[in-house]
């Protein structure tokens, strides 16, 4: 269950912050969230801590668990984010969902960094 919910966070947060670099739709997005001068920030984040999930999952249990409680954080950000601009609960679940994702993939590095000192 760990494996396939770090897979699915890795494979979206690559896909989202791919987008958020080189979509023009994205461009549109964060001008409407209010948050244009953070785009390419918010892409670059996700694209690292994508990457530092890989890693964690792979490698380094410390890299894993910083990428997901930096992930978690990012999708509480982004759930305020909706909240605030009064989009419909469709478009906030999304981000609400990823951050409680994360923030279980975050306990279960936790455990295994324990679990291996």
């Amino acid at each position: 269950m760990f494996t396939s919910f770090c897979l699915l966070s890795i494979v979206s947060f690559f896909c989202y912050g791919a987008s958020c670099v080189f979509s023009a739709h994205m461009v549109v997005e964060f001008q409407r969230y209010g948050l244009a001068p953070f785009r390419l920030l918010t892409g670059y984040l996700q694209l690292l801590g994508a990457t530092g999930l890989l890693i964690g999952l792979l490698v380094s249990p410390t890299i894993g668990l910083i990428a997901s409680i930096g992930l978690s954080v990012q999708m509480l950000l982004g759930f305020c984010v909706r909240i605030r601009i009064r989009d419909t609960i469709g478009q906030c679940l999304p981000s609400f969902i990823y951050m409680w994702i994360n923030a279980g993939l975050a306990l279960e590095f936790l455990s295994r960094l324990a679990l291996s000192s």
